[in-house]
């Protein structure tokens, strides 16, 4: 992951090197984090405390290419993680910083709820409506709440494993086409995460940050975040929150935007754009092979 970014670009690499620097500051580790994304081993880049630094390294390290290239945007938005790529490439927070605390996150996250405790589950072909009753109904005094709004008949639920069970099934009797359990770590996004939430938001407090250069539309209230102090308390309250991507790309279409590039590894994101701004141009950039379709689409939005 990221490793033919960093072959081809001085600029990767640099990202890379930084990320091993702060990387190497926290929890003592195996391994560098690059060599991590590079070679693996899988297992060990699949813990949440070292899988969140690992995609926040490669997408910026993807950003600073473009970036090289003179290819700004004028929004950005992240998917949970991705928020705090995005407030990176905003300059609202310092990517060391951002490493450092991702690390931290994914720990923490994955330390507020014991293995086995916690599920989630995708729910597909039911509205946000329907979602939200099935949760109500199955909770039976536990938790289970929408978790990821991701587009338009795609929403994932999380909470205690046995609420999330039979929020599926009741989801599905009240008309949701699939329930489909997820290979997560932790029940992401709920209630569960408070104490997660409670561990990360001091050392957000402290975090020297400032004014992001572009607005950063958040997770919590597809809102743009524009001074430093609303940027912090939205990554704060995006950890036991609904990821709202639904309504950040709709936000993001009301404010004009009409070219979409998904920055780091993987299309997940371009799929759920596609989904839920149908009009759109989506592009993705994760390795040198794909900077000619970048650099056209941008010009050409550019050129509108």
């Amino acid at each position: 992951m990221g490793q033919a970014l960093a072959t081809a670009y001085a600029e990767a690499r640099r990202v890379f090197e930084e990320a091993d620097r702060a990387y190497a500051e926290g929890a003592p580790a195996s391994r560098s984090l690059s060599a991590l994304c590079f070679e693996g081993p899988e297992d060990e880049l699949k813990l949440t405390e070292t899988q969140q630094p690992a995609i926040l390294a490669t997408s910026i390290a993807a950003h600073r290419v473009l970036e090289a290239q003179g290819i700004r945007p004028a929004f950005v938005a992240g998917h949970s993680l991705g928020e705090y790529s995005a407030h990176v490439a905003a300059g609202t927070i310092e990517f060391g910083d951002a490493v450092r605390l991702v690390r931290r996150r994914g720990r923490y996250m994955q330390e507020a709820v014991p293995v086995g405790v916690g599920a989630m589950a995708a729910i597909l072909g039911a509205d946000l409506e329907t979602v939200q009753r099935a949760c109500t109904e199955a909770a039976e005094g536990e938790i289970v709440s929408p978790a990821n709004i991701n587009a338009p008949g795609q929403i994932a639920i999380a909470g205690h494993a046995a609420a999330v069970q039979r929020a599926s099934e009741r989801a599905k009797a009240l008309g949701a086409k699939r329930a489909i359990p997820l290979q997560v770590s932790a029940p992401f996004h709920c209630a569960l995460m408070m104490p997660a939430e409670a561990r990360l938001e001091p050392e957000l407090r402290v975090l020297a940050a400032r004014a992001p250069r572009v607005p950063v539309v958040a997770n919590v209230d597809a809102q743009p975040k524009r001074e430093a102090w609303s940027a912090i308390d939205a990554l704060v309250r995006q950890v036991s929150a609904p990821v709202r991507w639904a309504d950040v790309v709709t936000r993001l279409a009301s404010e004009g935007v009409t070219t979409y590039v998904e920055v780091g590894p993987g299309t997940v994101l371009s799929g759920l754009v596609k989904k839920i701004h149908k009009d759109a141009r989506v592009v993705q950039f994760g390795s040198p092979d794909d900077l000619g379709a970048i650099v056209a689409a941008c010009s050409t939005s550019a050129e509108k």
